[in-house]
């Protein structure tokens, strides 16, 4: 197996509070989980009156063809529980929206289960297969989510590193990563907090190792309409990969309605069924018009998702030059609404050791605030990123003009 971190070893006999790693939480001076990085960087932000590019939400409303069927689904009944699977309206949105942009043929009552938001579907995908002893494995840096589940499983997480400056997995480290007691991997593409795109290559590997250790592959795509090189490719769109694969996305990114918790999670029936059934013991059923609210989005034209891509890669550009004008080295990222700069020569500037340690002066200084990357990590690997901060370009232009602003000054 790739490292012996002990924070990815520890016994399962004891508590999850005890044996959360930073990248899976944060622990308290009681030992206890406490809150995320996000919550963290966010308070330091209100608290400084920094511009805050730590959390990945946008700064505006969605589609109003989303807004005004959420409307009048309030006004017309549809305040009452739905089904656990989720209304046949969004179920056949997503069905068509995973055929129309990927080729990818679903049973909308057997294929399709809808979350409240692709937190949950994550969730139920790991909680549904993964038991006690379990071992599941992750990119990373990664969204803390996915070692919190892991750990309130009882499994063990096994990390592959992104690599710096290019952030790509190494081919011998990935295979090492499986083994006999591999259950699940989680794939996050476009990743955060990188904002790389996993090459053809990275994909049909994992898909193999998948499918040589029979594990189940839970693919986290909730920006899959934010990825600058072309068109997304799922990994289910794959040969052979579908039957061992969990699609699971959300309204939230893609449609500026990150408060609207709405995701769902699609693939092969004898996959979905287990996933349905977890799911409806942690919240029955998402929100009813905004289920409504998320299929009319959905169903939006081509017009729609090109201008998203065009809109957001024009972010991407004023970001990623205010941050080189600062003394940051960002790589420009082919994905999501994130960039990764290594901010070393900031650190060197202000005297202090890593990333870290410069979120509170740049919060303090020049009033942004962005979220440590090694923050994002298990323990045995966050060195690789101890100069590395994500920042994020989800908002308004003229947002991020005066955060370059702040930045270069």
């Amino acid at each position: 197996m790739d490292s012996a971190d002990p924070a990815t070893s520890t016994p399962t006999d004891r508590p999850p509070w005890e044996r959360m790693a930073r990248g899976g939480g944060l622990l308290g001076p009681d030992g206890r989980l406490s809150g995320t990085v996000f919550e963290e960087m966010s308070r330091l932000a209100a608290r400084t009156g920094a511009i805050n590019l730590g959390q990945g939400f946008p700064d505006v409303d969605g589609p109003p063809e989303m807004l005004d069927a959420a409307a009048a689904a309030l006004r017309e009944g549809g305040n009452q529980y739905s089904p656990v699977a989720g209304l046949p309206r969004l179920q056949e949105a997503v069905a068509e929206h995973q055929r129309r942009f990927y080729g990818i043929e679903l049973d909308p009552a057997t294929g399709v289960v809808v979350t409240v938001g692709a937190s949950e579907g994550l969730a139920a995908s790991l909680l549904a297969f993964v038991e006690p002893g379990d071992e599941v494995v992750v990119l990373e840096p990664h969204y803390d989510l996915y070692a919190a589940v892991v750990e309130f499983a009882g499994a063990r997480l096994v990390p592959v590193p992104l690599e710096p400056p290019h952030f790509t997995p190494d081919p011998d480290r990935l295979a090492a990563a499986f083994g006999p007691r591999t259950r699940a991997v989680v794939l996050n593409d476009p990743h955060n907090p990188t904002g790389t795109v996993l090459d053809d290559a990275v994909l049909a590997r994992v898909a193999a190792l998948a499918a040589e250790h029979d594990c189940v592959v839970v693919t986290d795509e909730v920006y899959e309409h934010l990825c600058y090189p072309g068109r997304h490719r799922p990994l289910a769109a794959l040969p052979g990969a579908f039957e061992r694969t969990l699609t699971v996305s959300s309204v939230g990114k893609t449609f500026s309605a990150t408060g609207w918790r709405v995701g769902w999670v699609s693939g092969p029936a004898h996959l979905v069924g287990p996933v349905r059934a977890t799911k409806a013991y942690l919240t029955h059923s998402a929100a009813t018009p905004l289920q409504l609210g998320a299929a009319a989005a959905l169903d939006l034209p081509d017009e729609f998702y090109a201008g998203l891509e065009a809109d957001f890669r024009r972010r991407r550009d004023v970001l990623v030059a205010g941050l080189a004008a600062a003394g940051a080295e960002p790589f420009e990222p082919q994905g999501t609404f994130f960039v990764v700069a290594d901010v070393g020569r900031l650190c060197e500037r202000h005297g202090v050791g890593d990333a870290e340690a410069l979120a509170p002066v740049l919060a303090e200084r020049a009033g942004v605030v962005g979220v440590p990357v090694a923050a994002l990590a298990s323990a045995g690997h966050r060195d690789l990123y101890a100069s590395w901060m994500r920042f994020s370009f989800g908002k308004r232009p003229e947002v991020l003009e005066e955060a370059a602003r702040r930045l270069a000054a």
